[in-house]
């Protein structure tokens, strides 16, 4: 089993940063993509940003230039870098991994989630 744990929301004010922390544990060979996503109250869920294990990202349209992934191996983390915030960021944000486990099954994991409120 592989767990995500998340860390760095809370409230901020419009134009303001935060920076999202997700730490992966548990039965791990490799990490191979990471990623943000965001849920909206009665939206779905969308992909924010992505990093895979070689360092190449992707961004959705909505938060290119403000926000930067990053991803840190030998401790298991992805970033995400947030600036100036719009209070249509406001969501729940999610980590994700695609793991590769000893036995050398893949599988998606996803964390719990992190709140971040933008608003004044």
């Amino acid at each position: 089993q592989v767990q995500l744990v998340e860390s760095g929301g809370g409230l901020v004010q419009p134009g303001g940063s935060l920076r999202l922390s997700c730490t992966a544990s548990g039965n791990i060979f490799r990490i191979n993509a990471m990623g943000w996503h965001r849920q909206a109250p009665g939206k779905e869920r969308e992909l924010v940003a992505l990093i895979t294990n070689g360092g190449s990202t992707n961004y959705a349209d909505s938060v290119k230039g403000r926000f930067t992934i990053s991803r840190d191996n030998a401790k298991r983390t992805v970033y995400l870098q947030m600036n100036s915030l719009k209070p249509e960021d406001t969501a729940a944000y999610y980590c994700n991994a695609n793991v590769l486990d000893s036995s050398y099954n893949t599988m998606d994991y996803w964390g719990k989630g992190t709140l971040v409120t933008v608003s004044s």
